[in-house]
């Protein structure tokens, strides 16, 4: 599969996993996949968490509430050092985007599914707190998002997509 190929087909899945087990060497690849992103400055604010460890995936999941989680074979979670990295600006929202994107397109171009679940760590900070307890996250990281890794169930269908013309220009904006 090309890069625009894996792009193509990237989807969210957020439904069951079987029960197919991820290689340790595939979560190794995606996560090497999140360390080659971009960072500003190459300040490098992005950390993982590779999880292949039954019990600690089914905490995870219970910690984020999500029932879809409880079959998923691996995951990784995103951590965030939230500091400046050049004068007074910080690139730690844009490096772990970048980072994410990258693991997606790994995830997806070795076969698997995953979704980018974020808000429900971000938002909500018990949540946050049993993810930084449970993992020995220390001060001044912050964990921003977890991405489960499996063999999805079902079929994910494209969602609708604007026409290229309504979203996409050349040279001026709606020209």
């Amino acid at each position: 599969m090309t890069v625009f190929e894996t792009i193509q087909e990237r989807r969210s899945y957020r439904s069951e996993y079987k029960k197919d087990k991820v290689p340790r060497s595939d979560l190794q690849k995606i996560l090497e996949a999140g360390l080659a992103a971009p960072s500003g400055c190459n300040a490098q604010t992005t950390y993982f968490i590779g999880l292949d460890d039954p019990q600690l995936l089914e905490k995870a999941a219970k910690i984020l509430g999500k029932k879809s989680l409880a079959s998923v074979p691996a995951g990784i979670l995103v951590i965030s050092h939230v500091r400046p990295s050049y004068k007074d600006t910080y690139f730690n929202v844009q490096d772990y985007s970048a980072a994410i994107e990258n693991m997606l397109l790994a995830i997806t171009a070795l076969g698997y599914a995953s979704c980018w679940i974020e808000g429900e760590i971000t938002c909500e900070k018990e949540k946050q707190k049993a993810f930084t307890e449970l993992f020995s996250i220390p001060e001044k990281h912050s964990v921003v998002a977890f991405l489960p890794v499996g063999v999805p169930v079902k079929t994910v269908k494209s969602p609708d997509k604007k026409a290229f013309e309504e979203r996409a220009f050349y040279n001026s904006f709606l020209k």
